[in-house]
């Protein structure tokens, strides 16, 4: 038995508080090692007269671990828990004291793990809407041009020319608005739309006026207008806040330009120097962006001038939610504020990070609900599009991203093949439409909210940015229908059944997650495998799935 792989860490993803009267407690072990886990727990006031034993499940596997997992129903959550294993070496208890062959109980108050009190406050509350949906990402300028009498001189390609990093297409708010009826039509329930405040750019993430709408957009009456359609089709709608750095022509990095540290603002921005130089980049930007200064979001004046720009939107056009761009350079002080002022003006309000490593730092239920799960986009990538993994080590990295957070945080997390900082998913399969419908079943299967990259749903294609960022072709006759039909399909299942607990594994080249009323079966091959479902054997082609239903293929 290898014991250094077990683990458990109080109050983490290992052990958290689901609801007011959940608990939920996992256990990891070295993989195989174990034959049986039980845990052992009580009110940890009568640990000597009043412990329970349950059986624990192995939930989940990865390459070299098994996740043992327990709910337990807690109407007095000042819980006390030993977890015992049985294996090929016999038995072993294992608590604060680690692996041990024996466990003193009548001194247990001193080892046993704990779960000190659930409080209200503390709990990552789920966002009950979340549950069904399925998110659709809108790069503005690309998506659709509603309004033809604007000043239309900042434009500089026709719509369907392929981009450059500079191109202006037109696409506005308008465009958005008169086309939430195909958006409805298709089973989208919500919308992220890319930062739509002043700025210089076509993607506008340097920002220059955050509480204007650019004009190439419009302006703060459509997207009420927007907000208010949408709700109206059960549909929301969350902006890209841009909180990390702005535009170095924003009012504020200009005053510093001209005064240096004579500005009110010079600390507002973290600079090298009496003065910053565009040039030398003296100062903290994002990434090597000159143009980009960072905000410095230690500085309690910069958090109180951000959250003013969260009050605003939030409260005067009625969004649902904030997807928080570069959202792991932001210092945790100013997100706790920020979840503290999002969740006061409503607690429905969803907060996703843009992060594409492990982020379960900024996971704990004080600052986001979710993150862009860029994570589950590669495992998707080196499966389907580059074949570097098989049909088990697809799962194990599965297991893998699914135990680095809490349940209630997998259910909220923004599960995506591609976005407009990535290549085109069916691009990088090689424009293999089988293999495409085959990577969107996982996606919609796989636990969280699934985000499509517009224009995904019709066979748009692209290299990386700007590739990635064409205009969306409106013109019917062009749209992939298969792949249409298969997105339209899966949203209504996930609305339909795809929900509870999951299990993933593999059964020979397959492979296979199960949700409480529905199963996918995906064979990623050159060659037909057969899936034993529960209604018997089912072959499954090249490149393709079955979905089964209560023991019946669908």
């Amino acid at each position: 038995m290898n014991k250094a792989a077990v683990l458990h860490i109080p109050l983490s993803q290992y052990s958290f508080a689901y609801g007011e009267r959940e608990l939920r407690l996992r256990l990891r072990t070295g993989k195989g090692d174990a034959d049986e886990v039980r845990l052992i727990y009580a009110v940890k006031y009568d640990w000597l007269t009043d412990r329970k034993t349950i059986s624990m499940r192995k939930s989940f596997s990865d390459d070299l671990y098994d996740y043992y997992t327990v709910a337990l129903d807690v109407p007095d959550s000042r819980i006390g828990y030993v977890f015992h294993l049985n294996t090929g070496g016999g038995e072993y208890y294992y608590s604060e004291e680690g692996l041990t062959r024996s466990f003193d109980h009548a001194k247990g108050y001193y080892s046993f793990f704990q779960y000190p009190y659930i409080n209200s406050s503390d709990v990552h509350g789920k966002i009950g809407w979340c549950r069904e949906a399925v998110f659709y990402q809108i790069f503005i300028d690309r998506f659709c041009r509603g309004d033809d009498n604007k000043n239309l001189s900042y434009v500089n390609k026709k719509w369907g020319e392929l981009p450059e990093p500079k191109d202006f297409f037109g696409g506005d708010l308008k465009g958005i608005i008169g086309k939430l009826p195909y958006l409805h039509d298709l089973g989208v329930t919500g919308i992220y739309l890319t930062p739509l405040f002043l700025s210089p750019s076509n993607h506008k993430y340097d920002t220059i006026d955050y509480f204007r709408i650019d004009p190439m957009f419009g302006c703060e009456e459509d997207l009420k207008t927007l907000v208010r359609e949408a709700h109206s089709r059960g549909m929301k709608v969350i902006l890209d806040a841009v909180f990390n750095h702005c535009s170095s022509r924003c009012a504020q990095f200009s005053d510093v330009l001209k005064r240096g540290k004579g500005s009110p603002y010079f600390d507002w921005f973290i600079i090298r120097g009496d003065f910053p130089d565009l040039e030398k980049r003296n100062y903290e930007c994002f990434a090597a962006c000159s143009y980009m200064p960072k905000w410095n979001t230690n500085n309690p004046q910069v958090q109180e001038f951000l959250l003013e720009v969260t009050k605003k939107w939030q409260q005067g056009c009625n969004i649902d939610g904030w997807r928080l761009d570069v959202a792991d350079e932001v210092s945790h002080e100013f997100w706790r504020r920020f979840r503290r002022e999002v969740k006061g003006i409503n607690k429905d309000a969803v907060i996703i990070g843009e992060s594409w490593h492990n982020a379960s730092p900024w996971l704990r239920g004080d600052e986001f609900d979710g993150i862009m799960n860029y994570s589950f986009t590669k495992a998707c990538i080196d499966y389907f599009a580059e074949q570097t993994r098989t049909a088990q080590e697809f799962c194990d990295r599965l297991s893998e991203i699914l135990m680095r957070n809490t349940d209630q945080v997998n259910e909220m997390m923004f599960n995506l093949l591609d976005s407009h900082d990535t290549e085109r998913f069916l691009t990088l399969v090689g424009e293999n439409r089988e293999k495409m419908k085959c990577a969107l079943a996982v996606l919609f299967f796989f636990p969280g909210m699934p985000c499509l990259c517009y224009g995904t749903e019709i066979g748009m294609r692209g290299g990386y940015e700007p590739d990635s960022r064409r205009a969306f072709d409106w013109d019917e006759r062009h749209w992939d229908k298969d792949i249409f039909q298969t997105v339209r399909s899966l949203i209504a299942l996930k609305k339909q059944k795809i929900r509870g607990g999951v299990r993933m594994y593999a059964q020979g080249d397959l492979f296979v997650i199960e949700r409480e009323a529905v199963g996918l079966a995906v064979n990623n091959t050159e060659h037909a495998s057969v899936f034993f479902a529960p209604s018997g054997e089912v072959s499954v082609q090249p490149h393709s799935y079955v979905i089964w239903e209560r023991g019946t293929k669908k």
